[in-house]
């Protein structure tokens, strides 16, 4: 049986957000330090661009992409931090954004991973 790499991602997305949930924890702590500048953690996207997965076409009828089609999405631009006149760049209506979607974004994972694992049994058990 083929090792199945979906948990393994599912398993460092999930530790990516706990990073970045302690990121925004940490710049809602600091929000009155005068001279703190906010931080965030690398977008997930890149961190997987960096793997060396590959999908191999075992099959003529499978689909292929071509490299050119797998990089036509634009990288976002930062966001800008306004500073206040303490020094301070962190925006907490920014922060409480980037919470929610930490939120919505574990929340799919789990399910995500939840649906994964009853396939596999149903498929399994039958």
């Amino acid at each position: 049986m083929e090792p199945i790499y979906l948990f393994d991602i599912a398993a460092k997305k999930a530790n990516w957000l706990a990073v970045r949930q302690n990121a925004v924890a940490q710049n809602v702590a600091n929000a009155n330090t005068p001279r703190y500048g906010a931080v965030d953690v690398e977008p997930f996207d890149a961190i997987v661009r960096k793997t060396t997965l590959t999908v191999a076409a075992t099959s003529p009828n499978h689909i292929t992409t071509t490299p050119a089609e797998t990089m036509t999405a634009k990288q976002r631009k930062g966001e800008s931090w306004s500073v206040v006149h303490s020094g301070n760049s962190v925006s907490l209506e920014q922060e409480m954004l980037k919470a929610g979607d930490i939120g919505r974004n574990y929340a799919l994972m789990t399910n995500l991973v939840k649906s994964f694992h009853r396939m596999m049994m149903t498929a399994v058990k039958s």
